[in-house]
């Protein structure tokens, strides 16, 4: 996937927080805004708040669902804390349209607490961000 088209996939990742009421903290490509540091050994594309509640948001790629170390990335990054109340951080799993019945399979087969933090976000991008 080439960086035009990683990023318009960001940027309707973070459309989808600001419909569900997340305030950006931190993401790709941000003119304002810096970007997010790596969780674990995982590069994230965004970091969102609303009220207490902390979001992870990452893209994936074909070339990503195909990889065998999806499953412990999106094991780990879904059964993330918050540091000091150890509220749970939502992870929102942006995936081309194309390949969702693909993420839902991979999704399925993790643990039951990390399938109950991951939120599945379909990605076109034919969508424009200020539509």
């Amino acid at each position: 996937m080439d960086k035009a088209t990683y990023q318009m996939n960001v940027d309707n990742l973070i459309q989808h927080f600001w419909k569900h009421g997340y305030l950006t903290l931190k993401r790709k490509f941000g003119t304002y805004l810096p970007e997010p540091n790596s969780i674990g050994n995982y590069e994230v594309d965004a970091i969102g708040k609303q009220k207490s509640k902390y979001a992870i948001g990452i893209v994936l790629t074909e070339e990503e669902l195909d990889n065998p170390k999806i499953y412990s990335k999106l094991e780990f990054l879904s059964t993330r804390e918050t540091k000091f109340s150890r509220k749970k951080v939502t992870l929102f799993v942006g995936v081309p349209k194309g390949y969702i019945n693909k993420a839902k399979l991979i999704i399925s087969s993790l643990s039951e607490m990390a399938r109950k933090n991951i939120k599945l976000v379909p990605i076109s991008v034919e969508n424009k961000q200020f539509n």
